[in-house]
């Protein structure tokens, strides 16, 4: 049974959506870089305009409310807001979108979820070493603090970064995601390590300054795949299914809710392949500092983003240079008998979430877990009417339904990815995760539902009108 008070939502984030890139004196952001200097997105596609939701938010809310969404996730552009990343210098006309978007959803009794952090830093703070640079976790904190005094009275939920693991890895290690780096086996760790401590900064500061009167909550949004081994027999196998766990969502999960430092599995594996290798420089795997603010405890919720599954088998290690492959060293498959959506990396796998979701409850003492983004890809021909979206969200729901009946998972928010086509990172505009379609074709960028986001749209309603929960209302045939 869904909790009374469930938050059925859809996500978006603020470079993938609202498009005016420079409008109104927003400053350029490390995406705008990435995608101008060409070479590292789909088609030398850009943000740009994309859904252009800055000028068209009212499309955008009449998209809410059809689907009957109780919440709305969306971010906030920290180069809109303070256009050279520091509060010296604010932008009001930002200032004033975000003050409008928030006032609309509140008026159809909309929750906004804000997200201050989604991949697109000033390019001026990348200019100082980004988040690579200690620095940037003092700037993060100044830059929230602004938040929280200017859109904390409405703002109940707050993410303060969302997948630290997919802007370290892909941003610095792979270099697939801006700002488009490549220093294999360092940089990713340090990244990660300034990004929680950035959000252990904003937590204090919203915990001593902002609590108290605003009584929101706060968290950041953690990806992670479900990972199991490829033989349950094997023990290499459990072994670097563990081990994956541990680098995926220990890497942010086990400071934050276990022990205040990383997970002892990941800092040896880093260690191991440091000695392996030679490495004489300084702890790749940072160590927190007593200076800064405790990082333990710093999470009111639990905010997941989950997509897919994988096995995993021992192996994998590649080269005598580091990387974080390397001190992986397991390598992922996919199960033959899972589909595949319209990415060939998006295996659906809904079951994955439950087991997903019955692991967090085991190993992070049983927190309140909002899924922040789960969703389906298309590819292709587009498809209006996209029947395997539509059971991808009916089985997925029905997992999550499994999981708070069955396994005493303490979930209290879904939240699909995404309200509408848009801007998929290196991907462009190839993929489609919508329940609304965007025609970037025309100049009206015009939203059309998708069937599945009527069919998400009916499993909200279904369950508001239903007295006792959720029982049963998905066994209706649509």
């Amino acid at each position: 049974m869904f909790p009374r008070d469930f938050a059925w939502g859809a996500a978006t984030s603020a470079y993938q959506i609202e498009g005016g890139w420079q409008a109104d004196g927003k400053g350029p952001s490390i995406w705008d870089t990435f995608c101008h200097e060409k070479g590292g997105v789909f088609g030398n596609q850009n943000g740009d305009v994309t859904c252009n939701s800055y000028e068209l938010w009212e499309k955008d809310l009449e998209c809410i409310q059809q689907l009957g969404l109780t919440h709305y996730r969306l971010s906030l552009s920290w180069a809109r807001l303070l256009p050279d990343g520091t509060i010296r210098n604010v932008n009001q006309k930002g200032v004033q979108y975000y003050n409008r978007v928030i006032d609309d959803l509140l008026a159809c009794n909309v929750s906004p979820m804000v997200t201050l952090y989604h991949f697109d830093l000033p390019q001026a703070i990348q200019n100082l070493g980004g988040w690579k640079s200690p620095g940037v976790a003092t700037l993060f904190d100044s830059y929230s603090k602004f938040c929280f005094q200017t859109f904390g009275d409405r703002v109940k939920l707050w993410i303060t970064i969302n997948e630290p693991h997919v802007c370290a890895r892909l941003g610095h290690e792979v270099g697939i995601h801006a700002p488009g780096l490549k220093e294999k086996g360092t940089t990713a760790y340090l990244v990660g390590h300034n990004m929680l401590r950035a959000h252990a900064m904003a937590w204090h500061s919203y915990n001593s300054e902002y609590r108290a009167t605003q009584k929101g909550a706060v968290s950041l949004a953690l990806n992670s795949d479900w990972f199991e081994p490829l033989d349950p027999l094997r023990h290499e196998d459990v072994a670097s299914a563990e081990r994956d766990l541990a680098f995926t969502l220990g890497w942010f999960a086990w400071p934050v809710f276990i022990t205040g430092d990383y997970p002892e599995l990941m800092r040896s594996a880093i260690e191991t392949q440091s000695k392996m290798t030679g490495y004489s420089g300084n702890w790749r795997l940072p160590r927190f500092s007593k200076e800064d603010p405790p990082v333990l405890g710093t999470a009111d919720f639990f905010a997941l983003n989950y997509y897919t599954s994988r096995k995993v088998k021992s192996g994998g290690c590649c080269g005598q240079m580091l990387s974080m492959k390397r001190d992986l060293d397991a390598e992922e498959v996919l199960d033959p008998s899972w589909p595949i959506s319209g990415v060939s990396w998006l295996a659906v796998v809904p079951h994955g979430l439950r087991k997903l979701l019955k692991y967090i409850k085991d190993v992070f003492n049983n927190p309140t877990i909002y899924i922040t983004e789960n969703g389906f890809a298309q590819a292709g021909p587009l498809q209006i009417e996209d029947v395997e979206r539509c059971k991808f969200y009916r089985s997925t729901i029905s997992e999550v339904v499994k999981a708070i009946e069955e396994d005493g998972v303490n979930v209290r928010g879904y939240f699909a990815w995404s309200l509408m086509d848009n801007f998929e990172w290196a991907d462009g505009f190839s993929v489609r995760f919508g329940l609304f379609h965007v025609d970037f074709s025309g100049a009206e960028l015009s939203r059309t539902i998708y069937r599945s986001g009527r069919e998400y749209s009916k499993i909200i309603s279904k369950y508001k009108s239903a007295q006792s929960g959720c029982q049963g209302f998905l066994d209706d045939d649509y």
